[in-house]
């Protein structure tokens, strides 16, 4: 009997694959520095946390977990539905939209499949492309850091099965406009699936005026994608959801894990989109908040990219100067996200703290050298 090896077994484009980085752990930071005070402003998370009314819900719903959670959720599907003024139908829910992402990835691309995108989007998507054997296409930015449409649209072929767009984009914070993305929807060819990414939608609405949201649009062939891990608070259990065509969910639904997202995520997504008031402070507080780190970083004679998000990405001129921020500022206790893992070795990523997190980054910036 033959018995191949290892790498025999996994395909090229898995064993090529770059493992995600995410932004470094408080407890690790603790560990490694001994430091007791630590800033956290690397994975933009709501300093604010979660609404008290989910927390309450998640607790009283711990004497449930010996049971499954509801497959169909159906309390949080008919919370969005009447939201956004859908049926059920279109909704599905995963955990996180890179869950969600991962499933379109499994129904609808096969190996050698082409997808489009930008450079300087969310490496999430390079890795789940990439781990599905397809052909990932990507065009440069503009030189302000922003989707260049007119450049993707001649990058669309009849090979281009998805085109992904993260609007706000991570990691630079900037936004395609109303105007940009009905210049693309224009040359988008009926086999081809857009996906638009609207984890930071909450963030632009409020503060963009041209900012196009695509549930305006009802395209059939765009599949909306939101999260409650930035502006509800609710980073740690990992609940996502996308709107789609019928047709699109009901062939998503039958990749997905049937159980997700879990019952907690479940009763406390609910409990987060009913709790207004604490969307609204979380939105007013990181608008203030945003304008101050901004004018403070540019005070610094920093470069950095006007966001409609909850950060700001900062060109530091090269990888020596950023990694050297990274870590001086880590020294201080304040974590901060170095962007080498998402091919932008020569920028830093600043999330929006509280503000006493915030003027401990202020006094640690005070004490480096830049």
């Amino acid at each position: 009997m033959v018995v191949k090896s290892s790498r025999q077994l996994v395909p090229d484009y898995i064993q090529n694959l770059r493992i995600y980085q995410a932004g470094k752990p408080i407890e690790e930071v603790q560990r490694e520095k001994g430091l007791t005070r630590i800033s956290k402003l690397a994975s933009n998370e709501n300093p604010l946390g979660p609404s008290p009314y989910a927390i309450k819900a998640m607790t009283q719903s711990l004497w449930d977990i010996h049971r499954y959670p509801d497959m169909h959720a159906y309390a949080l599907k008919t919370a969005l539905a009447e939201l956004y003024n859908l049926k059920k139908e279109n909704i599905i829910l995963g955990n996180g939209s890179e869950g969600i992402m991962g499933y379109i990835m499994r129904a609808f691309l096969q190996p050698g499949d082409q997808v489009l995108t930008s450079e300087k989007t969310f490496i999430g998507f390079y890795i789940l492309a990439r781990g599905a054997g397809v052909q990932l296409v990507t065009t440069a930015m503009t030189e302000d850091d922003r989707y260049d449409v007119k450049a993707m649209v001649k990058k669309i072929n009849h090979d281009t099965k998805v085109i992904y767009i993260a609007n706000p984009n991570n990691p630079t914070g900037t936004y395609m406009t109303r105007q940009e993305f009905d210049y693309l929807m224009e040359y988008v060819p009926e086999h081809c699936i857009v996906i638009i990414d609207e984890a930071y939608y909450e963030f632009a609405s409020e503060m963009a005026d041209d900012y196009p949201n695509s549930m305006d649009y009802r395209y059939d062939n765009v599949i909306t994608l939101r999260t409650f891990s930035k502006a509800y608070g609710l980073s740690g259990i990992r609940v996502g959801y996308g709107f789609a065509h019928e047709f699109f969910i009901e062939n998503l639904t039958k990749v997905k894990l049937p159980f997700e997202p879990n019952s907690l995520a479940q009763v406390g997504a609910v409990q987060a989109l009913e709790d207004r008031p604490h969307l609204e402070r979380t939105l007013s507080e990181n608008k203030r908040l945003l304008k101050e780190l901004t004018e403070y970083l540019q005070g610094r004679g920093l470069k950095t990219i006007p966001s409609v998000t909850n950060f700001v990405t900062v060109n530091m001129g090269s990888e020596e100067k950023s990694q050297k921020l990274f870590e001086d500022l880590l020294n201080h206790g304040v974590i901060i996200r170095p962007l080498s893992s998402n091919e932008m070795n020569q920028y830093v990523r600043i999330s929006v703290g509280t503000q006493k997190e915030m003027e401990h980054f202020y006094s640690a910036m005070e004490q480096v050298r830049i």
